[in-house]
Order: structure tokens, then C-alpha cells, then sequence
């Protein structure tokens, strides 16, 4: 298996598919997943004939379980420690639910000082901010999230089950056709993670303001999410993306889920294409 280390000497794992010379697109997964959480993706967009990578963010996967280091700077850093390590450049950033906020906070601190990064993706992304405060009204309540890391401690392997069966692929919704294997999926890849990363990652992906990233991005931004999404309120996400940053196309997808990168692949693909040879 391919690794980086990183300056605070953290084993970051990473795929890296593809002609060496072909552009690359970059791909930034979701709370509590892995890099394989994009197979759909990768296994699209190499066949299109791109050079794809994807890593696993510290103590998720297969990167190292460290102790610290579980907030967005950090993932945003790692990030930057593989990018430098293959010495991408021309790159498409693609990042998905915390995923979508390690891309923006990357690209607006790291990607575009170096001109490494030609366009960014933004899929059910949580910037700018996910929890309510006094300045974020219409924020998800803090008890919300403390209710995730209760069920987390308590059962971890119970909650990440409950998950994927329900709210992430919208499995709870009256017409929904719940696929075992993308549930069992969901579980594998947040079961090979480590629980302290799993548990402090909550507060990374809840109560980062990433206001300043938004503004702070320049190439040019597709902002994707469905208006079924039950874990990233789209009006709180996507519609406040568009707002933010300047050189942006947003497209909201009636009914479709949280995870409509797995479950609405064929579109969400076809779009992200579109919007690369744009």
C-alpha cells in the first residue's frame, strides 16, 4: 500500500490510478469513511482517462489512528502532504460532506498560493457552518451532534449501522429500495477507522466556520447536493456555497439523498464530467 508522511509524522494512506501524465482529480471523503467510499467515482472517471487518487484522512481507513490532529486544519494539511508528495498540478478537487470542507479549506490555504488547483467540487459539502449559533440561526442544534457522539461511545458499531439504514441514503424514506450492500459498505469502512478520530471529527465537520474559505476561492466551483439530504441541510450548505464564492454553479437535485454519490452515481458523475470539460 502507497503512503505519505506527514510533517507531524502521520501515515497517510492513498490510491493513486492512472496515466501519470493525465489531469487528476483529487477525491476528499465524508465523516467516517475512507477513500473507498468513491469507488463509483474513480472507477468512472479513469476509464474516462483521468489520473485518479484518493486518501484516507488520518485515523480513518487505513491512515494512521493518531491521537490528534482531528480538525480541519489538519485534514486540510494532509491533504497538501499528498498533493506535494505526487506533485499534482491542474488538479480537480472533489470533496464530499467533511470531505467538501477539507477541499475548501485546502484550496483556499494551500491549492491556489501554489496554482496546483484548476477547479474544486463541492457535493453535500458542510461549509460554511453546520451547528446553530447566535450568527447561524438556521444551524443544526448542538445537542444534534452531541446526540451522534453519545451514540458513538455507546455503541459505535450499533450507530454506524443506524446510520446508512437510514438518514445518510434516505433507506428511510417510504419509496426507498435500501441496498444491504452499500449499508454493509457504509459500516466496513467506518469500522476500520479509530473511534477517537471518528468522535473528535464530529466537531471538525460541525462547528468549523469555514465562512473565510468560501470567500477565499477563486477557480471555478460546482456546488452539488440534493434537497433530500437529511444530514447537511441544503439551504444551511449548497445555497450559502453559492453565495460565498464568487465562480460558482450550483445544481440541487430534487429528492436525492446525502449520499447521492453512491446511490445516484450515473448522474452525479455525468455531471461532475460536464463541469470538468467545461
Amino acid at each position: 500500500m502507497s503512503f505519505v508522511k506527514t510533517q507531524d509524522g502521520v501515515n497517510i494512506f492513498y490510491k493513486d490510478w492512472g496515466p501519470k501524465e493525465a489531469q487528476p482529480l483529487v477525491f476528499h471523503h465524508g465523516w467516517p469513511l475512507s477513500a473507498d467510499d468513491w469507488d463509483a467515482q474513480m472507477l468512472f472517471f479513469l476509464e474516462e482517462g483521468y489520473r485518479v487518487i484518493a486518501h484516507d484522512r488520518r485515523g480513518h481507513g487505513r491512515s494512521a489512528q493518531v491521537s490528534e490532529g482531528h480538525d480541519m486544519d489538519h485534514y486540510a494539511a494532509d491533504a497538501d502532504a499528498v498533493v506535494r508528495h505526487l506533485d499534482l498540478k491542474n488538479a480537480v478537487h472533489i470533496g464530499h460532506s467533511t470531505g467538501g470542507g477539507q477541499v475548501a479549506r485546502y484550496v483556499a490555504q494551500y491549492g491556489q498560493s501554489q496554482s496546483r488547483v484548476a477547479k474544486a467540487v463541492l457535493l453535500s459539502a458542510v461549509p460554511p457552518l453546520m451547528v446553530k449559533t447566535d450568527a447561524n440561526p438556521d444551524g443544526v442544534p448542538l445537542d444534534v451532534f452531541d446526540g451522534f457522539r453519545a451514540a458513538l461511545a455507546d455503541n459505535r458499531a450499533q450507530f454506524f449501522l443506524d446510520v446508512p439504514s437510514g438518514p445518510f441514503y434516505g433507506f428511510n424514506r417510504d419509496n426507498a429500495s435500501p441496498s444491504e450492500g452499500t449499508i454493509n459498505n457504509w459500516w466496513r469502512q467506518g469500522m476500520m477507522g479509530g473511534a477517537n478520530a471518528h468522535y473528535k471529527g464530529i466537531a471538525a465537520f460541525s462547528e468549523t466556520d469555514q465562512t473565510e474559505d468560501l470567500k477565499a476561492i477563486t477557480v471555478p466551483t460546482l456546488i452539488l447536493q440534493g434537497d433530500d439530504d437529511q444530514v447537511v441541510p441544503y439551504k444551511n450548505a449548497a445555497l450559502k456555497q453559492a453565495e460565498l464564492i464568487k465562480n460558482s454553479k450550483l445544481k440541487i437535485y430534487p429528492g436525492y439523498s446525502h449520499g447521492m454519490h453512491t446511490v445516484n452515481a450515473g448522474v452525479i458523475n455525468k455531471d461532475i464530467l460536464d463541469f470538468i470539460r467545461e
